[in-house]
């Protein structure tokens, strides 16, 4: 196990699930690691499992939205006045919504949270992260990216034909993919890697937003259930901690992992006119200077 005490790591989605895991096994390798939550009673409490098990006194939370590019901004702000560098950036936040809905800058969820949000962060602490080179970056994808073919650039934000958001969600993590490869290449030369992980399908709350009604002992018997036949989230989180920490791969970039291996991602994902177009929409999208 790798030791990455003086390492700084922050981690998003942090407060369950495969962001709990993350952020869990890089406190167990002496890492500084900040949590990137919504709910700051939530985050207490991850924190406190986390230093109970690990004995790591070195964790923190931040309390910020990131389907909100103001509190993006407010979080980047924040984070910078108490640190002068970045060494692991983990993009563990996301969500499927099986109904529309818009994100307070007026953009459909799905898109704003799983790709304008890590898109957003990661440009903006792209200058921490290169302060502190070698440093890396590991975008969470899908193997959900595969089943479609490429992006909706006509309706990027499914304003026709949403259905029950399954498709939003599936362009959102190709978006993820086609982020990292596009990245890796305007990163080449600067020591900060950027990688994609593929979890595989795990028992964690996802979804769970879409069942309200869903609670208590019905929600832990369906977790039971669905937890015969998927990952537990330790597990699914196996490849974003390898990428995160792993003294093997610190110099690989620009690739897709699943099960701690890289692999091929879909034919789609390696359109680089499909990814330059995407940079270009979400740089306008979020206000961002195009370089």
């Amino acid at each position: 196990m790798e030791d990455l005490k003086g390492k700084i790591c922050l981690v998003t989605g942090a407060t369950s699930g495969m962001g709990e895991a993350a952020a869990h096994a890089l406190a167990q390798r002496n890492a500084t690691v900040i949590l990137v939550a919504r709910d700051m009673g939530r985050a207490w409490k991850t924190i406190g499992r986390i230093k109970s098990q690990t004995g790591n006194s070195s964790i923190e939370a931040m309390i910020y939205d990131l389907s909100s590019q103001a509190e993006i901004r407010e979080l980047v702000t924040d984070f910078k006045s108490k640190y002068q560098r970045l060494d692991v950036l983990v993009n563990n936040a996301g969500a499927w919504f099986n109904k529309r809905q818009l994100s307070a800058d007026g953009i459909e969820m799905t898109f704003a949270l799983n790709h304008l949000g890590p898109y957003l962060l990661t440009n903006l602490l792209l200058d921490s992260l290169k302060t502190a080179a070698p440093s890396r970056i590991v975008n969470v994808s899908s193997y959900g990216h595969a089943k479609i073919k490429g992006m909706n650039f006509d309706d990027l934000q499914f304003q026709k034909n949403y259905g029950n958001g399954m498709r939003a969600y599936r362009q959102s993590k190709l978006a993820n993919i086609l982020f990292t490869y596009e990245l890796a290449r305007r990163l080449s030369g600067t020591g900060v890697t950027v990688n994609a992980a593929n979890p595989g399908l795990v028992a964690t709350n996802f979804g769970m937003n879409n069942v309200p009604w869903l609670k208590g002992w019905m929600r832990n018997i369906w977790k039971d259930i669905f937890g015969m036949f998927a990952l537990s989230p330790d597990s699914g989180a196996q490849t974003a901690i390898l990428l995160a920490s792993a003294a093997g791969v610190e110099k690989v970039t620009g690739k897709y992992f699943t099960k701690e291996m890289p692999e091929k991602s879909s034919p789609g994902s390696y359109d680089e006119a499909a990814a330059s177009r995407l940079w270009e929409i979400s740089v306008r999208m979020t206000g961002l200077k195009l370089d």
